[in-house]
């Protein structure tokens, strides 16, 4: 009786080990044909040439665009140009004048690396290309909306597959740790450490993104009502609001570097005076920022990271195709690219970029999964812990009020 039960269950385990190969290789097969089908219709239609305009402040960034436009030039003879931008909303200008110009075809810019005060901006004024695209890309099935509504939700207003996400960020400090000892981990500690270090801190002129990014951590770690930050601003009273962050400013800025007589221009500049050892505390939006750098050789080893305790601001960046894009299927095939594991593990990689995916690991194949998990780490990178403290964007109409506010009192 034992070697009959014995045998019946090796027969039956067979059959469920077959089963499952048999139902993953008909998912495998399922989803490649889908990938062909979605391949096939998008080439078949329209321009192959797209014009993505995204940040060009970055060499590794830009290095990783050159890879992917090579990618996408190889298998779908898509000519991929980087229209390197300083500034996001200068695209988005062009957009909105060549909508009031009547230009519903033929536009200039046919992908866009946008974050999400430029896509509530372009959502409200009809600037974007049909509902639901996003969710229709073949990557999109390893996008895990329940687990992560960040990759759905963009600065608390919903996608509506009007945007396809691409990276994840989080807001970082590095720091000197041979000569800080004790992380000045919020806004407090940080004040202090400021007014007794003169000259080591700084941060980038708003508007640009890490700079005003800086001003909304210290706006959400200093206002008592959190929760009138995640309307919209006209429902509040922001002069109130805004009052903690000016008096910290006011307070720390005579102990700045150059004492805020000047401010870097970019977080390029601000990791060079990192570098240069000027200051000792630099900012990021991207958790691998220092570490990167070290393995580039732009900072030294002794550069390490940390977040304020209670949490840092974090969030989701996409790609959108605007209404009038000369090219749309062809940008919709760089997306969905852009959103594969392939691309996304690429991108990943903190000596390429070091930008975190924004894909659920777990829904990934066991191959796939099993290289996400072999990326090299790095001593300077925030640990598990850090990294899940994490808190919301404002709602992005308090983004032009404190850039507003700030250039206002402190520009020169």
């Amino acid at each position: 009786m034992i070697g009959i039960s014995y045998k019946k269950y090796n027969l039956n385990f067979a059959y469920l080990i077959l089963l499952i190969i048999l139902l993953s290789f008909s998912f495998c097969k399922s989803f490649a044909s889908e990938n062909d089908n979605f391949k096939l219709s998008m080439q078949n239609s329209g321009s192959q040439k797209v014009s993505f305009h995204a940040w060009g402040g970055s060499p590794s960034i830009n290095q990783y665009i050159q890879w992917a436009a090579m990618k996408v030039h190889d298998r779908y003879g898509i000519d991929l140009k980087h229209v390197k931008l300083t500034n996001t909303s200068h695209a988005v200008s062009r957009i909105l004048a060549e909508k009031i110009a009547g230009k519903a075809e033929n536009g200039s810019i046919d992908l866009l690396w946008i974050n999400g005060e430029n896509f509530s901006l372009m959502k409200s004024a009809g600037l974007l290309q049909e509902k639901g695209w996003a969710f229709d890309l073949p990557s999109f099935i390893y996008v895990n909306p329940e687990k992560m509504p960040d990759t759905v939700i963009d600065f608390g207003i919903p996608t509506d597959g009007l945007e396809s996400p691409w990276g994840r960020a989080q807001f970082v400090f590095g720091y000197n740790s041979k000569k800080i000892k004790a992380k000045p981990n919020s806004a407090v500690k940080l004040k202090n450490w400021i007014k007794m270090n003169p000259g080591q801190f700084t941060y980038p002129q708003p508007p640009d993104f890490i700079g005003t990014s800086f001003l909304k951590q210290l706006l959400v770690q200093l206002v008592e009502n959190k929760d009138a930050l995640y309307e919209p601003a006209s429902n509040s009273d922001s002069e109130n609001l805004l009052a903690p962050l000016w008096g910290w400013l006011d307070e720390t800025h005579p102990y700045f570097w150059r004492k805020a007589k000047i401010f870097p221009l970019s977080n390029a500049h601000l990791l060079r005076l990192l570098g240069d050892r000027e200051i000792d505390i630099a900012m990021s939006f991207n958790p691998a920022e220092f570490s990167h750098a070290i393995e580039q050789g732009i900072l030294s080893n002794d550069i390490k990271s940390f977040i304020f305790e209670k949490g840092s601001l974090a969030n989701v960046h996409f790609v959108t195709i605007p209404f009038n894009a000369t090219s749309p299927n062809a940008a919709k095939l760089v997306a969905n690219f852009l959103l594969s594991p392939e691309a996304q593990l690429q991108k990943a990689n903190l000596k390429i970029w070091g930008d975190p995916t924004v894909l659920d690991i777990q829904k990934l194949p066991l191959e796939i999964r099993n290289e996400f998990n072999m990326l090299p780490a790095h001593a300077a990178m925030l640990n598990a812990n850090e990294l899940q403290k994490i808190i919301a964007e404002p709602h992005p109409s308090w983004v032009e009020l404190i850039e507003e506010g700030w250039l206002k009192r402190y520009a020169n």
